[in-house]
């Protein structure tokens, strides 16, 4: 229970409030007991994560980025984060264990390998996209 004492415009005014239930308050003023039905307030909205295409084609920020047929083996990002390098080119053959992306997350650049040899046919993001998880990065044939 909470008592309050206003005076608004000179008058006097003591208030006190006996319960609240969701947004029905139940209050006596200066003795006489009253049921408010209170506003509720808006929940403050919640930021939605940015999502952004990959790289289409190899003019864009002259980076490493190309086009190509994105067929093959996809080398995915295994956590959200921000490519930092990109080693390869699109036609280059590279074998197993060789960096093809290097990928900021948390802080520590985590190099990401090749699988598989192979040749590049594809790299679908460019250096300082933003990625998600499980987004395809380069494609190996």
């Amino acid at each position: 229970m909470n008592e309050y004492k206003y005076t608004i415009n000179g008058n006097k005014y003591e208030v006190v409030i006996s319960d609240i239930t969701d947004n029905i308050a139940t209050l006596t003023v200066n003795g006489e007991q009253y049921t408010v039905e209170m506003e509720k307030q808006a929940e403050p909205e919640k930021p939605k994560p940015v999502v952004r295409k990959a790289a289409e084609d190899a003019s864009e920020g002259g980076s490493a980025a190309a086009s190509g047929s994105a067929s093959g083996t996809a080398i995915k990002a295994p956590l959200p984060g921000v490519i930092t390098d990109i080693p390869v080119e699109v036609g280059q053959e590279v074998a197993a264990g060789d960096t093809v992306v290097v990928l900021e997350a948390m802080k520590m650049a985590n190099a990401l390998q090749a699988e598989k040899a192979g040749k590049i046919s594809a790299i679908v993001v460019k250096v300082g996209q933003s990625v998600m998880e499980d987004e395809a990065l380069v494609y190996i044939e």
